[in-house]
């Protein structure tokens, strides 16, 4: 099903367009967990560095946590893990009211928002709310002189954007303590959003980001994707579009008629991340390694133009997300 990825990802946008966070650098991944020491050790395990240790946010003194504009005594304790693209934050949140505890009690663990650095919030912030995107919650850095906000984009965007405004660069480069991670690599390449209407969630990224709409691609013809889903032998019928940023490429995915794992997190889920993906070598063999840790498969398929193929592992139990696996034929 999938296009060969192109992830030397665009740098700068495609038109005249400018992103709504003045660039369109996405370069946070941020998960809501209830065990922030079991997923901690996970992820690092994952990535293959050393387990980071967490960190409690201040209190409301120091955060000035402000949620639907409310002050709250919300506080999190916070993990910062950073990839050769993006970084992922892992967030345990207390029990005081707060965008994350909110997230925990209705959605569940999961990805929580993507995050956007900006100058300045006083000057980004009004150009979100103009778009429709209204504030909601606001806080101050623990660390570090920065703060923080996100706005409400889930309507359109499936997931909620943070915009951080540090007085400092943020450090985001990747551990230069590696063990051998779990997969072989540790380079996220893509976050895929299930969506209902494909060409409006594109219409909306495409804002969001400053870039052109790309094309439309539809599945290709079974005989060629061969998908299997839950064990059975389906056309797994889809339309997708892949949308290029300088550290992530965004995958929208609008399920068709037939059973699919994009399909069935619609019916169950409701619109929203679906998965991330690493690229690999040797697909069975690390198909085997994830079955054995008790990751089952949920679906395996060829990519649509034949140049590769995919698996999806069932993973949330411990990564809050599904893991696809993508391997590249040999030309």
């Amino acid at each position: 099903m999938k296009k060969e990825l192109e992830v030397t990802i665009l740098t700068k946008s495609l038109t005249g367009k400018k992103p709504l966070a003045g660039n369109n650098e996405i370069n946070q991944l941020a998960f809501v967990v209830r065990d922030i020491e079991k997923t901690s050790e996970m992820f690092a395990k994952l990535l293959g560095i050393p387990k980071p240790a967490w960190f409690l946010t201040g209190d409301s003194e120091v955060s000035k946590v402000v949620f639907r504009g409310k002050p709250t005594n919300s506080r999190s304790k916070l993990v910062f893990m950073n990839t050769p693209t993006v970084q992922f934050e892992l967030i345990e949140p207390n029990e005081e009211p707060g965008t994350m505890r909110e997230f925990l009690d209705t959605v569940g663990e999961g990805i929580h928002h993507i995050a956007f650095d900006v100058d300045s919030i006083k000057v980004s912030l009004p150009i979100f709310e103009e778009n429709g995107y209204p504030l909601l919650q606001s806080g101050e850095f623990t660390s570090s002189d920065g703060r923080y906000v996100y706005v409400d984009t889930l309507n359109d965007h499936k997931t909620l954007v943070e915009l951080l405004e540090s007085a400092e660069p943020r450090g985001t480069e990747p551990s230069k303590e590696f063990y051998e991670s779990l997969l072989g690599t540790n380079k996220v390449e893509q976050l895929a959003i299930v969506v209902k209407d494909l060409d409006a969630a594109a219409d909306a990224y495409c804002k969001l980001l400053g870039v052109e709409k790309p094309q439309v691609i539809q599945s290709g013809p079974s005989e060629l994707t061969q998908v299997v889903f839950e064990g059975e032998a389906t056309e797994g019928d889809s339309r997708y579009m892949f949308i290029n940023t300088p550290l992530l490429q965004i995958e929208l995915i609008e399920p068709g008629l037939s059973p699919s794992t994009w399909k069935k997190h619609l019916e169950t889920h409701g619109e929203g991340v679906h998965h991330i993906s690493f690229v690999i070598k040797n697909m069975d063999e690390k198909i085997k390694l994830l079955e054995k840790m008790g990751y089952p498969v949920i679906q395996t398929g060829n990519f649509y133009n034949g140049k590769g193929r995919y698996a999806y592992m069932d993973t949330t139990s411990d990564f809050k997300v599904i893991i696809e696996l993508l391997e590249r034929f040999d030309s």
